[in-house]
Formats: structure tokens, C-alpha cells, sequence
């Protein structure tokens, strides 16, 4: 009895905080429970910043129906986020001190006197937990760090990062819902310009700072990432080594169609010590390509929804914990009644419309499928692929198998016939099926014998699938 009541305590004291965690081969991420946790995260900068209550509700809600389960947004909102008021009139610091949150007494949303900025954030952090939802939770855009460019202020420095970093956890200590990333689209280590001389700069001494804060009220469990400038830039070339980062993140970015995220998934796996590694901002769907170079036209086109599963589903099978989607207006919110539009080469699609865009709902398909087999033993394989593989961007064939030989996922971004070597999974009789990333739905054909090497087709409609072989003996089900 006296052992059962220990347990009991013990449960009932584990923290609410920091339910993820990196699983032991230090590659994927898992609930507390030790359950496959598949990153399906959601870019969504200015939620705090630029959305009602309402509009919140709303969203999130859509979200949930998609199946993403990790809310990104930011507490200090890049887009002049210390000086132009949130939907309430509410700022959140006073006199822009990271050190003091502006806050007041009482929460009632229907008096304006009591409900502040932060209470604006608690309220959106709550409704994504009601829906089962993690919160990737910026404490600041990177601009108030590393002035290289965007509205800033530079605020933060040492002693108050840590400060503000200890502020927010003792305020989300009990939510047992909260990631938290800091960077926001920034370097780490850096070079700029000052009065007129190229120097370099290195800003780690004050995102460690921000985590020392987090952690000295969370412990080291908590769960901290970081998301870095666009490019085949990644946290794993400068904060690598450092303690409290538990996960690996880089951008492949929204503007070069010929970003090799895969490659980078690989380079990042390959570090000592292993730290698990996923795209955060792949490209956008309904994102001018590359609009930065003052020459883009309608001829260069956006990037469609067939553009970010072919990137997104690469970066996955070469090994990634899981992926962040973007959509463009949805980052920003788009709505030019109240902000001008960012970048949106000539097509503005109002926020709500672009929350059910065609992408959106395909991402939960990758999720499922990447949950419906054993996940933590699964390992890019290119030997699987016989026949030409690919070369780059537009017909790169990427393979993922079981390490032990079970099953295998193959990405085709081109309709066309692939050879498999079997003798690389296990078991005489192979169950073969076609995987729509479009739609979720299964084909399966024949099931395959022996250990040679076979030529599938795919079926005729659709550009990109995923060929699923399975070794028959364990009756996978369909996903």
C-alpha cells in the first residue's frame, strides 16, 4: 500500500511541462509516455500579434481538423511587434523592457482594463491545449536579438534574456503544452556590417541566456529548440553542443526551388552527439518563388502544393523528426484591411481561405503514414533503388526502410517505374502498396516473393507517390 500511494505522489508531482522528449537512439522525438511523437508543426508567426479571439478559435480549429499537432508562434511578433498593439489595443512590454511584461489585474476579456496582451496569449495557448495541440512557443523574433535586418528593436542582452526567458516559464509552468524555440529566422553567429567594416558577431552568449531562464525554473527537461535563417544554414553548425538544445532545426526556405533539405537531414544526423533534426520552414505553399531579387513574375510562379510534399516528404524519409508546413498568408495573417501584404507576388489569398488550402490537409497523411509502422527503427536507405534514382530537386527518388528489414517507404516525385532490390526486407512473401500523398488513400497490388530484384509501376494519375513494401509475415495494416 505504502509503495502504491509513492507511486501515486509521484505521478500526480511529475511536471506539466516538457511532455516531449528525444528518444533514446537520440534520432525522433516521444511523448512522456514513450509513444512515437511525429513533429507536424504549423507556421503561424503573428497569432498572437494579429488575431481576435474569435479568429483564433476559428483557426485553430481548422488546424486540428488537419492534423497538425504543434502550433508555432511568436510572444514578441516580428512584423513591429513592441509598438503596434495587438487586435485589443494591448502592447507587451512596458517602455520595451523585456524585464517587465505589461501586465494588469484580472483577465475578463469583456473589460478591456483587465485584459491585456498576455492574457491574449494565455487565452490562445489554453485553446490550443484544449485541442490537443502543442504550442512551439517563440519567446521573441530574432530582429529584438541580431539586428541584421526587420523592424526590431534590439532589446535583449545578457541579464535581461535571462530574465525574460525565467518570466515566461514561471507563467507557462504548469501548461503542459509548451515548446519552446528561440532564434526566429536568425543566426546565431553572424557577420554585419558596422559603420562601414564587416565584423563578426556571435549572439550565443544570449539565447543561452534566454534558455538558462527556461530551465532554471523547468529544469533540463524542458524542451527547447531553435529556428535559424534560411538556407543550408542549421543549428547544427554553430549551437550544436549546447546543453539545452534538444532538437536540430534549419529552413530550407521559401525562395530557391532546388533546396536539398534531404542532404541537410542527413549532415545534421550524421553529428556526434546525435540530436534529432527537421526542416521548420520548408517551402511555403502560395509563396512567390524567390520574390527577393526585384525580378520575380507570374512566370516564376509559387510554390503549389505538389512543391512542399516534394520537398517535405524527402526531408522526413532521409530521417527528420517530423516537418513544419507553411502557407504565406497564413504566417502573416493576411489581411490588408488591417496590414499591408508581404511579399505575395500578385495574388492576395485572404488568411481564412488560405487556412484550407489544398497542402494543409495533405500534411496528416505523412503523419499517419510515418506512425503506421515501427517509427524509431526507420533509416534512409538508398541501396533499396536499383534503377535511377534521381539526380536533384525534380526527380529525386528517396528510400527509408525498417533497420531491420520490415518494411520500406519509397518517395517517387515522378510517375515513374522503379526497381527494388528485396533482399534488403525481411521475408519471402512482400506486401506491396501505392500510398497517395494527396489523399491518404491505398492501392494495393500483388504481393511480391522472393529476394531479386522487382519493377513496380505506379498507378497512372497523380505526379508523386510513396511505394510501400512490407514484409507480409507482420500484416501491417493499410495506411
Amino acid at each position: 500500500m505504502r509503495l502504491f500511494l509513492l507511486a501515486i505522489f509521484f505521478i500526480l508531482n511529475l511536471p506539466a511541462f516538457a511532455q516531449i522528449r528525444v528518444s533514446s537512439n537520440q534520432r525522433y522525438l516521444t511523448s512522456i509516455d514513450g509513444k512515437p511523437f511525429f513533429w507536424l508543426g504549423d507556421t503561424d508567426w503573428e497569432l498572437f500579434h494579429r488575431l481576435t479571439r474569435e479568429e483564433a478559435e476559428e483557426f485553430l480549429e481548422i488546424r486540428k481538423s488537419q492534423g497538425f499537432n504543434v502550433i508555432q508562434a511568436v510572444a514578441l511578433a516580428e512584423f513591429n511587434g513592441l509598438r503596434q498593439a495587438n487586435r485589443y489595443g494591448d502592447l507587451p512590454l512596458i517602455n520595451e523592457d523585456p524585464t517587465h511584461l505589461a501586465t494588469t489585474p484580472g483577465a475578463n476579456p469583456a473589460n478591456e482594463e483587465e485584459y491585456d496582451y498576455w492574457d491574449h496569449v494565455d487565452f490562445i495557448i489554453n485553446r490550443i491545449a484544449d485541442k490537443g495541440m502543442y504550442i512551439g512557443l517563440l519567446p521573441t523574433w530574432g530582429d529584438k536579438v541580431t539586428p541584421q535586418w526587420g523592424d526590431g528593436p534590439l532589446v535583449f542582452n545578457e541579464e535581461n534574456a535571462q530574465i525574460y526567458g525565467a518570466t515566461l516559464a514561471k507563467r507557462y509552468a504548469n501548461y503542459w503544452n509548451v515548446l519552446w524555440i528561440l532564434g526566429g529566422d536568425r543566426p546565431a553567429v553572424y557577420r554585419r556590417k558596422v559603420d562601414g567594416v564587416e565584423i563578426a558577431k556571435d549572439d550565443r552568449a544570449i539565447w543561452r541566456a534566454m534558455a538558462k531562464g527556461i530551465e532554471s525554473v523547468l529544469g533540463p527537461d524542458a524542451f527547447i529548440t531553435y529556428h535559424p535563417a534560411g538556407g543550408s544554414y542549421s543549428t547544427s553548425q554553430f549551437i550544436h553542443d549546447e546543453p539545452w538544445l534538444d532538437m536540430n532545426a534549419f529552413q530550407s526556405g521559401h525562395g530557391s526551388r532546388e533546396a536539398e533539405a534531404w542532404s541537410w537531414v542527413l549532415r545534421d544526423l550524421a553529428l556526434k552527439p546525435q540530436k534529432p533534426t527537421l526542416d521548420m520552414e520548408p517551402c511555403y505553399e502560395d509563396h512567390p518563388v524567390n520574390p527577393w531579387d526585384g525580378k520575380w513574375t507570374r512566370a516564376r510562379g509559387y510554390f503549389t502544393a505538389y512543391d512542399v510534399r516534394a520537398r517535405i516528404y524527402r526531408s522526413v524519409f532521409a530521417g527528420a523528426c517530423g516537418v513544419t508546413y507553411g502557407h504565406h498568408e497564413i504566417w502573416q495573417f493576411l489581411n490588408t484591411d488591417l496590414n499591408p501584404a508581404i511579399n505575395v507576388g500578385d495574388t492576395l489569398i485572404p488568411w481564412q481561405v488560405a487556412a484550407k488550402a489544398e497542402g494543409a490537409y495533405q500534411m496528416q497523411h505523412l503523419k499517419k503514414l510515418m506512425l503506421s509502422r515501427p517509427y524509431f527503427s526507420a533509416r534512409a536507405d538508398q541501396s533499396l533503388v536499383t534503377s535511377r534514382q534521381g539526380t536533384d530537386y525534380k526527380d529525386l527518388i528517396i528510400a527509408l526502410r525498417d533497420e531491420n528489414g520490415k518494411f520500406a517507404f519509397i518517395y517517387l516525385p515522378q510517375n515513374a517505374p522503379i526497381s527494388v532490390d528485396m533482399k534488403k526486407l525481411t521475408g519471402e512473401k512482400k506486401t506491396i502498396t501505392w500510398y497517395d500523398p494527396r489523399t491518404g488513400k491505398s492501392i494495393k497490388e500483388k504481393e511480391a516473393t522472393g529476394k531479386g530484384v522487382v519493377t513496380l509501376t505506379p498507378p497512372k494519375n497523380g505526379q508523386d507517390w510513396v511505394l510501400i513494401i512490407d514484409d507480409a509475415t507482420y500484416k501491417y495494416k493499410t495506411p
